[in-house]
């Protein structure tokens, strides 16, 4: 019998903690470049009364994105997108980051709003990041949101960028204009289409980081930030459950940055030193 499904790009704790809010009835597809990790992710949600099937996904490649839409579909109709994939600044070169993060998820949101189904909704996990870069220009926002995808990495100041963090950065504000971009499309499909950016969330990665030889540097910053914490898997999930559920039908093509303050205190606050470190 034909269920409505859930797409998750990127099996962490961040995207299943919104897709366990979100599909309850649904056949749930977890998507992440390592099938092991979709799988594992997979056995959770079946063993907590969830359908979930998994697929090895490379974000960077529009192939692999058709292919996922093509698994999808043999479930029945794509009800919500989850885009919680991708690689940052520690793990990857610039042009990875800039083929995942940014070009990738131009791709994706592009495919899916050709195939989203009525009354749907998708959430984009961008980044606090984003909103550390400084202002761009009307003809760079311009650029970023509406270029058609095959040209978003020919633009020449993307072109430009030497530095992993940039081109993370970048990408992230990227992600949030391609949202906006997008916004009116899905709407003719009866969908909504908005991001999230969170700050430091605790997953086993941040665990380590903040375990880690750097992890004094992290300690600092989450105390002297506004919330004096980290935020959880679960906090980003209930922001995307609103979202994406009924009460959230007239929000759409915009972000919602939920760091705790530590983008309001970097840019005016305790946190401004680290403006001369990031």
């Amino acid at each position: 019998m034909s269920k409505d499904v859930a797409v998750l790009l990127g099996a962490g704790s961040i995207g299943q903690a919104i897709i366990r809010r979100i599909s309850a009835g649904k056949h749930v597809v977890l998507a992440d470049l390592r099938i092991e990790n979709a799988e594992k992710a997979a056995k959770i949600l079946e063993d907590a009364g969830f359908e979930a099937s998994a697929i090895s996904v490379n974000l960077g490649s529009r192939d692999d994105i058709l292919a996922l839409i093509e698994h999808a579909q043999k479930f029945g109709h794509v009800k919500y997108l989850v885009n919680a994939a991708g690689v940052s600044p520690s793990q990857a070169s610039v042009q990875d980051i800039l083929r995942v993060d940014l070009y990738g998820t131009a791709v994706l949101l592009e495919e899916f709003g050709k195939v989203i189904a009525e009354g749907g909704s998708g959430v984009v996990i961008s980044s606090q990041s984003g909103h550390r870069l400084g202002a761009l220009s009307e003809e760079q926002n311009t650029l970023l949101a509406t270029s058609p995808t095959e040209e978003l990495l020919r633009i020449p100041f993307i072109t430009a960028i030497t530095d992993t963090l940039k081109a993370y950065q970048y990408s992230k504000r990227c992600n949030v204009l391609r949202v906006m971009y997008e916004a009116s499309r899905w709407s003719k499909r009866g969908a909504t289409i908005n991001s999230i950016s969170p700050g430091i969330i605790i997953t086993p990665l941040a665990n380590d980081e903040l375990h880690g030889p750097r992890g004094e540097g992290y300690r600092k910053m989450l105390r002297l930030c506004p919330a004096g914490r980290a935020g959880t898997p679960d906090e980003v999930g209930d922001m995307a459950a609103f979202l994406m559920g009924e009460k959230g039908r007239w929000i759409t093509g915009s972000d919602f940055l939920i760091d705790g303050g530590t983008t309001a205190s970097y840019w005016y606050g305790d946190l401004q030193y680290l403006k001369t470190t990031h």
